[in-house]
């Protein structure tokens, strides 16, 4: 009898606990765990042929759910191809619950295919590590297995969440017979972790609000973050009616306030004196800052007080200045920041006290940048990276979410601005690597009721496209592929740019496209190689109904000279 009933178990406690999603590659070593979840028949199962792939699509899922997505495979080297997804989840906060199959511990380093040592094979990448025994017959074990799964679900869902790791080793034979069903028994356990809400007493915010009072300019600058409408009504409140400056990248998703400032990249500079914008009281929340150029600003100009708002149990000090961490969320903590300032002037019948000419700077220097980015736009006629991609943010649907690759797109992305009129942007800042982004797109885009759309480069495009191997790609994905013909952010940074190495070692020069793998993958392709047919060819290919893929050739040359060129610009115009 080889039905591994724990198992079975550990399956529908998955599904008693709310995941309905299961990410797997096949294999034989795990087939006891890939039976357990697929006879279920309460999960939708997504085989994926490439684990890392496999990884990335579970993580995309995942980001969209903002549940425990399961994602499963067989023992050896495959454990290890899930490591990105499993470090970019980890610092990104995203849920996953990773099955490893594994051959029993005595076989390990005895010469026994796809055997390595796979307990805590992801280090400090995942939340917590649990690993099964083997002996599933064991009433203890049993009680083990049942207790491990219902706890490791939790600590996935505990916030800040993150990726769980289960190593599962299982002991032949693993394949039930023909006439064996799989049944879940009627022992099982769920055991749930009940929500709480952080709040902050009302001695904390006397001393917080004491601290706001003594500021004179005060600026609240946003990191990696989900678009909550919630948030975004709050810091709008505060930014429009108690004149406070509040900062994004396009990964903050701020949008709802003219106020909001976006173009920092572009008007910030670390070789230009910036004083009048430094503050007295920083607020920071969310993940990792994009911009460059604002982290070091931040750096050089440190405010007084420094407030971080996070749950995370991690010290995060990227601008060295926090001086206090606030661990609740965003939502509360702006919600009563407000009610309770605008309370406070109400009964004083005061107007805000802090330096109403400090948003007027910060607003002054964005409306600037972005006036000179569009007549710097309209004077230009070549089909180069920054006139594709602001061709396609003015083109995106309203309803649409976006996601970016790293490296240069982002970049552009961020430097353009124009992403708070669409439903969502993301981007793996997690560890900010190429590889994934093609594959978190299709996890997202298989979740998601909107329009899908990814912008990547073509090294990271060609990086992951085993990720389009799954079967059936979603029909609301549409792929834009900008190809430069390698890795062209190494001619924006001067080291490399200066290299005699740039070409070879570098930007890995290639002449490879995307159009076979879109044919072998059955997704209708189309093509932009001219700047008159920019427009035209951006509107036949958001408004074709289905899957599709684009891709749009510029020069790596022009790139340079066009980005080099917006930036000299900003400083000359200063």
């Amino acid at each position: 009898m080889a039905i591994l009933q724990p198992l079975i178990d550990l399956a529908a406690i998955c599904y008693a606990h709310g995941i309905r999603h299961v990410v797997l590659s096949p294999g034989s070593r795990s087939a006891a765990l890939t039976l357990a979840f697929s006879r279920h028949q309460g999960f939708e199962m997504h085989a994926v042929m490439d684990e890392r792939s496999a990884g990335f699509i579970a993580l995309g899922m995942a980001q969209q759910t903002r549940k425990p997505v399961v994602v499963l495979c067989t023992s050896g080297s495959a454990a290890y191809n899930l490591a990105p997804a499993v470090s970019e989840a980890f610092f990104q906060h995203i849920p996953l619950l990773v099955l490893t199959a594994d051959r029993p511990k005595e076989w390990i380093h005895q010469h026994d295919g796809q055997t390595i040592y796979q307990s805590e094979i992801y280090g400090k990448h995942v939340k917590r590590f649990f690993e099964l025994s083997s002996d599933y017959t064991n009433a203890d074990v049993v009680w083990s297995i049942n207790r491990i799964t219902n706890d490791a679900i939790n600590i996935a869902e505990t916030v800040p969440h993150g990726p769980v790791h289960i190593n599962v080793p299982i002991r032949e034979p693993f394949y039930p017979a023909l006439t064996e069903n799989l049944l879940q028994s009627d022992k099982i356990r769920i055991i749930r972790r009940t929500e709480t809400e952080a709040i902050l007493s009302t001695e904390i915010w006397h001393e917080l609000l004491n601290e706001w009072d003594d500021a004179s300019k005060i600026l609240i600058v946003g990191g990696q973050y989900w678009k909550s409408d919630r948030l975004n009504t709050s810091l709008a409140k505060i930014s429009e009616e108690l004149d406070v400056p509040v900062i994004g990248d396009s990964i903050t998703n701020l949008s709802g306030s003219k106020s909001f400032v976006y173009h920092q990249d572009l008007f910030l500079s670390a070789t230009k004196e910036n004083d009048k914008l430094q503050p007295d009281l920083l607020i920071t929340y969310g993940l990792s800052l994009l911009s460059k150029e604002l982290k070091t600003f931040l750096r050089k100009n440190p405010a007084i007080q420094h407030w971080h708002i996070s749950q995370d149990s991690i010290w995060t000090d990227p601008l060295q200045s926090v001086t206090t961490q606030i661990p609740v969320s965003p939502e509360y903590f702006f919600d009563n920041l407000f009610e309770k300032i605008d309370y406070q002037l109400f009964v004083q019948n005061s107007d805000p006290e802090n330096d109403s000419s400090y948003i007027s700077e910060w607003k002054r220097k964005d409306e600037r940048a972005s006036a000179i980015l569009e007549q710097y736009l309209s004077n230009l006629t070549t089909l180069n990276d920054l006139t594709s991609i602001n061709a396609i943010l003015t083109q995106l649907p309203l309803s649409s979410q976006l996601h970016v690759g790293n490296s240069m797109p982002i970049r552009y992305v961020n430097a353009l601005g124009k992403t708070d009129r669409i439903n969502g942007l993301f981007c793996n800042r997690g560890t900010s690597g190429i590889d994934g982004s093609v594959s978190t797109a299709i996890g997202a885009a298989i979740i998601s009721k909107f329009p899908t759309f990814l912008i990547v480069g073509d090294v990271a495009f060609l990086y992951d496209r085993n990720g389009l191997l799954i079967k059936p790609l979603p029909a609301n994905l549409k792929i834009i592929v900008i190809n430069n013909r390698g890795g062209n952010i190494f001619r924006m940074i001067d080291g490399p740019s200066k290299l005699p190495e740039l070409g070879n070692y570098f930007e890995t020069t290639h002449s490879f496209s995307a159009k076979r793998t879109a044919e072998d993958s059955e997704i209708p392709y189309m093509q932009i190689n001219n700047f008159t047919i920019l427009d035209s060819g951006l509107s036949t290919f958001i408004n074709k109904p289905g899957i599709g893929l684009l891709e749009i050739f510029t020069d790596p040359e022009e790139n340079a000279l066009v980005w080099k060129g917006i930036k000299s610009l900003m400083l000359s115009e200063e």
